[in-house]
């Protein structure tokens, strides 16, 4: 892994640190405070900067305008924008975007490219990722009821969809359809279809609201409905039944970006954490940092971020050289763990901002309310522990 932190990577690294801090972290007040539709054009006007300072895009090829890092130098990048809720998507490589750019790339067809990629990638649209159903847990990918039925030289999309998170104000949506009921196996059954927005029988019941908030924009969660939405097959990605086959390769590297993102808010909230332990007075010259419970709590958050940290780079550069399919029981590790710390850091941060800690003077309730569904998302804990713990098993006989 400290083959990735050379002189080059180091000073691209310090350029992000200074970025977030001078130019993010001023904006994250009216962030918290006002919906994120009313921000477009300020923050529109900061992607330029990011731009103009050759910082676009690190994911991305450079023959793609990106800088072209491998994944797990693109993992310290993504932990650096993670400490600001803003963070990814001025450098356009946020969540669900950075995938769909990843699936174009890889199964797009040219014509694909030339009308989804490229402005995606420029940041000039934004899209979404219509996969999970209300009516099917998300633990069970497989089971799903949208359907895409051929009618003649298109796709006829029917289905009922939800946390197709980011639709308000997206461009075109992915979605995840079974073409083949009949299918032998499971994972043949479903394809991904590219369905531009605005197209008749796309419909966005409404943004779902989380913890009590709506959201708006890029950041909310979509309702959506597929009503005889008819398409051209020709927006079909990949191939028929190979859907699944796509998400998974989606899956392993988005996984990465996520628990990295996590590290970094994990970071922020340890700071946050810790300068108010150094600071609060509990009476008259006594600080909340001298108290033992507290000095607990920051000494086993400093050990647990670094300890998550490792499993992820090891886990990055793993994928790097042999691919994600071949570690995929190190990126169920990772989600897991990574998440469970997420939540046990927040947590020990609230309590010791007190009621402060409940308020939006800081990022920490946000965060708090937004990345509970860290255990959730991409798979839940549970299903990740059973295919750690499946394999663990397997090695000592059991089938």
């Amino acid at each position: 892994m400290s083959d990735h932190h050379n002189e080059k990577l180091l000073g691209l690294l310090d350029r992000i640190k200074e970025f977030v801090r001078n130019e993010v972290y001023p904006l994250e007040a009216d962030f918290l405070r006002r919906p994120f539709r009313e921000l477009t054009s300020t923050l529109a006007a900061k992607r330029e900067q990011v731009k103009a300072k050759g910082l676009w895009a690190p994911h991305l090829p450079t023959e793609h305008g990106g800088l072209g890092l491998a994944l797990s130098e693109f993992a310290l990048v993504s932990e650096e924008l993670g400490r600001t809720p803003i963070g990814h998507y001025l450098f356009n490589c946020q969540a669900p975007d950075i995938g769909n750019m990843e699936i174009l790339m890889d199964h797009g067809t040219d014509e694909q490219k030339a009308t989804y990629f490229v402005p995606l990638a420029r940041g000039e649209v934004r899209s979404c990722f219509s996969m999970t159903e209300p009516e099917h847990p998300g633990s069970n990918p497989t089971w799903m009821s949208t359907t895409a039925v051929k009618d003649g030289s298109d796709y006829v999309i029917n289905g009922h969809k939800w946390f197709t998170s980011s639709a308000e104000g997206a461009s075109f949506a992915i979605v995840m359809a079974i073409t083949d009921s009949d299918a032998a196996s499971p994972y043949k059954r479903a394809s991904q279809i590219i369905v531009p927005i605005p197209t008749t029988g796309f419909t966005l019941v409404r943004n779902i609201s989380v913890m009590g908030e709506e959201g708006s924009d890029y950041a909310s969660h979509a309702e959506v409905r597929y009503e005889n939405c008819r398409v051209p097959q020709t927006n079909l990605l990949g191939k028929e039944g190979e859907g699944f086959a796509i998400a998974q390769k989606r899956l392993g590297p988005g996984r990465i970006h996520h628990c990295m993102r996590w590290i970094g808010i994990c970071e922020r909230a340890f700071d946050l954490m810790c300068s108010y332990a150094a600071k609060r007075e509990l009476s008259p010259g006594v600080l909340l940092g001298s108290r033992q419970n507290v000095q607990e709590w920051i000494a086993e958050s400093r050990a647990e971020i670094n300890a998550a940290r490792l499993l992820v780079l090891q886990t990055a550069c793993a994928i790097d050289r042999q691919g994600a399919a071949s570690v995929r029981e190190d990126i169920s590790l990772i989600k897991f763990f990574a998440a469970g710390i997420l939540q046990k850091v927040l947590d020990r941060a609230i309590q010791v901002h007190g009621a402060l800690g409940l308020t939006d003077a800081t990022l920490l309730s946000y965060w708090y309310r937004h990345e509970r569904a860290a255990r959730i998302y991409d798979g839940p804990d549970e299903v990740h522990k059973t295919v750690v713990a499946r394999g663990v098993l397997r090695k000592y006989g059991l089938k």
